[in-house]
Order: structure tokens, then sequence, then C-alpha cells
């Protein structure tokens, strides 16, 4: 190695010398501040690593992708026991969103623990818990109570368009894990049996699917062959009966009323002159009654789509409603019979409505053979209520809760779709509120859209040559200036 001492080697005073110029000592001080920098910035980094993903992975994705709910945050913070989620997945075929998602329910929740395990390489392990087709990216939830499988299928949804040529993708990775974690550390799951025997509609795989995420039970009952409704039963669901129920039906029901039951009914307005007096005196008995006819919505503001036997009700305040109201949301009902409340019910029954039209609208007595939306002679004035809660204290001390909906367009897929999933959650708060259920997963899939850039061509080669030619042109003119000041200077 050479030294500016043109290949002499220094003397010792010259070495002594050189070592205490400004130029050392700068250069000296420059060495210490990045070394400095250096330990900082390990240390930090180290630091940092050891911080849950909640606080590090900040969420700038569009819609919040990875926001977690308060749901979330309540089950979670509510855990009593261990709960492991295994991640099923080759390597290197991860999803990026499924992780992300896995990595901060991690970060919240001492109790969880995810855990990655290739098919693959551990074929045994995942036949303990999973029979047939196995996709990746699926998850297996278990707690020392129980355990669940939740497909890779159910972590996004696609809703297709009418002519099924598009489709809108929704990631609904967390309300599927919450689900799945609440129900592996539930000590019993709730039961709704479901009525049949009268021609009900029933409910679609939708709405189905929903209910069971909530970590329902579902189950069919026919009085018809059965004398009483199940001891098991937490709430019995009849919906859309184009059928009266019997006299011995309805002393059924009411005897599982009386012993503390729940009861949730939907039904349509009547036509064909088929009339309920069994399901009407069933309800009376509960403050209730219908309005013959179907409802039609004499203000704006309270009908969509143009025609006003869509409804957009009020939202009153209740429990069952509370959620929708704080979030601004609206119900979308068409065809609907209004309910008619008990001012003064007996003793010990309360009714509450849960929706309810304006002061102007008004029951067509003509029903489904109306030829007008305009107000006639002997059609009734409102307002109605189009959805009503009771709740019954007993001598015993239990309650019992009766829900009656005037019209199970509530339960179909196009109309919920137009309220943003509000008339689906709904009907999951009257199911809760019914079995009883202290807190229900009602977490909305979020859309998944991508952005696109969009220019001409002239401003893309525009652009190409300002990347290309002009800034690095640039770049290259101001060094060479730089140079020759140096060699001047």
């Amino acid at each position: 190695m050479k030294f500016p001492w043109h290949g002499k080697r220094p003397r010792k005073g010259e070495l002594k010398a050189s070592l205490g110029t400004k130029s050392f000592r700068v250069g000296g001080y420059s060495v210490a501040a990045t070394a400095l920098v250096v330990v900082i910035g390990g240390m930090v980094n180290l630091f940092v690593n050891a911080l849950p993903a909640s606080v590090t992975q900040l969420d700038t994705s569009k819609g919040a992708m990875f926001t977690i709910s308060q749901e979330t945050k309540e089950v979670l913070a509510g855990l009593e026991e261990d709960v492991t989620v295994y991640w099923l997945v080759q390597n290197d075929q991860e999803d990026d969103t499924l992780g992300t998602l896995l990595d901060r329910y991690e970060a919240l929740g001492d109790r969880i623990t995810v855990e990655k395990r290739d098919p693959d390489v551990s074929p045994n392990f995942v036949e303990k818990y999973v029979t047939g087709t196995v996709y990746n990216n699926s998850l297996i939830v278990e707690s020392d109570t129980r355990y669940t499988y939740v497909s890779y299928e159910s972590i996004y949804e696609y809703d297709y368009g009418e002519d099924y040529t598009s489709y809108q993708v929704s990631f609904a990775g967390e309300s599927a894990l919450t689900s799945a974690i609440d129900y592996v550390v539930s000590d019993s799951l709730p039961k709704l049996y479901t009525l049949t025997g009268h021609g009900e509609s029933g409910l679609t795989a939708s709405f189905q699917s929903a209910v069971e995420q909530q970590n329902v039970a579902l189950e069919e009952l026919s009085l018809l062959t059965e004398e009483t409704v199940p001891e098991d039963a937490d709430c019995l669901l009849i919906c859309g009966p184009s059928s009266d129920i019997s006299t011995q039906e309805k002393e059924a029901i009411l005897d599982y009323l009386n012993t503390g039951g729940d009861l949730i009914l939907l039904t349509n307005p009547t036509q064909d002159g088929k009339e309920r007096p069994n399901l009407e005196a069933l309800m009376e008995k509960y403050g209730m009654t219908s309005s013959p006819g179907i409802v039609v919505e004499g203000d704006t503001a309270h009908y969509a789509l143009g025609a006003p036997v869509y409804l957009l009700p009020e939202i009153q305040s209740h429990a069952i409603t509370s959620p929708l109201q704080e979030g601004g949301y609206y119900i979308l009902m068409a065809l609907a019979q209004g309910i008619t409340l008990e001012e003064s019910p007996r003793e010990g029954l309360t009714v509450s409505p849960l929706l309810t039209t304006s002061d102007q609208a008004y029951a067509k007595a003509a029903g489904y053979g109306m030829e007008t939306y305009s107000k006639e002679e002997g059609d009734e004035e409102g307002p109605f209520a189009l959805a009503a809660a009771a709740t019954e204290t007993l001598e015993n001390g239990g309650e019992s809760h009766v829900v009656w909906i005037a019209s199970t367009s509530l339960l179909d897929d196009q109309y919920n779709q137009q309220v943003s999933g509000a008339n689906q959650d709904l009907f999951l708060n009257c199911v809760g509120w019914t079995c009883e259920k202290e807190g229900g997963i009602s977490i909305h899939a979020k859309a998944i859209t991508a952005e696109y850039l969009t220019m001409s061509t002239f401003t893309a080669s525009l652009l190409t040559l300002m990347v290309v030619g002009v800034l690095p042109a640039a770049y290259l003119g101001m060094g060479i200036r730089i140079w020759i000041r140096r060699k001047r200077g």
C-alpha cells in the first residue's frame, strides 16, 4: 500500500503529525458516527421485530382490508383457553392476504397460535381432521373442546352479475375465522328449529350459511309428527307459511312459549282468501295483529326502486336494531303487510316496534290485485309496524321472546345486496336475541378492488422519455459540472 509521500516510508514524526490533522479527525468522526448509526439501526430493527403485527403493519389497503373489527377483538379478549389455528398450505403457495390476517390475530390474542402445516408433508395430520379434498390455504381451528375446518372456498366470496360475465370478489376471512374461534370455545351451541308442513319458504343458502356461521345449529321440525316442540329448542322459526297452522300446533307452540321458548315468525300478505286464524290468534296473544292488504308507502323518502311497495322503513331503537342504527344502514322490504301493536298489553308483556312506516303509509285492501298505488276508499291508514318484538316475563322469572317480521322479502338475497347486507344482519340479530346468544358474528366481507392507472399513448410516451432520457441526462450533466468545478479548484 502506498502512502501520500510518493513511495517514501514516513518518518515517525511525520506519521504522528498526519494523525493529528483536521482531515484525519473529520474522517475519524465520520467513521465513528457511521458505526453508531449502524448499531442504533440494528437495535431499532430488533425492537421493531419484537413488536406485534398490529403495531408494525399499518393497514393502508382500500376498504381497511386488514383492520380487525371490534367483534373480533371482543372474542379474542374473552378467550379463556388456548386456540391453535393450523394453516394448511404448501410451501411458497401462501395467500398473502390471509397470511397478514393471521399475523394480526396472533398479535391480538395471547391465546391464539398459528402453525403452518404442509398437506403433502403431513398427510396423516390432515386426515385426522378432514376427509375429502383439502384446498390450499384452508384452516383448521382447534381448542381443547372441539375443532372445525374452514375451507379456503369460504374465505373468499364471489358476487356474480346477472349475466354471470363479471363478478366482484370479497374477502370474508375475518368473519370465517372469528366464527370458527367462537365455535371451538363455546360450551354448547344454540339450536334453531324451523317449522315445516305448511308450504314454508325456508331460508336461502346464503342466509342458512350465515346462521350456521353464528354457531347456531339448524334442524327441521314437523308438529304434525311431533306432539311438542323439543326441549332443546332455543328458538322456533316459522318462515313464510302458505297455509295456516292447526289448532293442535298452535297449542303446542303456546305451551313452548309459556315455558320460556322463543319464536321468530315471517309472513307475507294473504292471498286467494287463505286466512291464518290460528297464527293470528297466536300473535294476538303477544300484542300483535296484522292489517289486511299490502302496505304502500306515501313518503318518497321511505321507498326505493321507484315503487312505493319497496319499503325503506324507519329503524326503531331496540337491542335487535341498535347495531344497524349506529351503522346508518337501511332495511329493504317488499310486499309487506302492516302490523298493529296493542297499546296496553297484559301485565308482564312488553311489545316494541322494530321497523315502522311513515305516517303517510296505507294498506291497500285489494292486496295482490291492486291496480293503482293511489289511496282508495277502504284502504287502511298507517303508520304500521313492519317488524315487532314482544317480551313476556314468566311466573318462574324467565322470559319468552317473540319476533314478527311482516315480509319474507327480508330474506331475499337481491334485496339484501341492495342494502349492503343489512337485511341479513337484522335477521341474525333476531336469531341472536331469541336464542339469548350474548354476541353474534356479523362481520361484513370486504370487497377486493383493483385500481388501474389509465393514460393516453402520448402521456405514456412523455413519461417514458422523462424517465429514460431526460432525468438520466440531467443527473449526468450535473455530475460533469461538479467534476469540472472541482478540477478547476
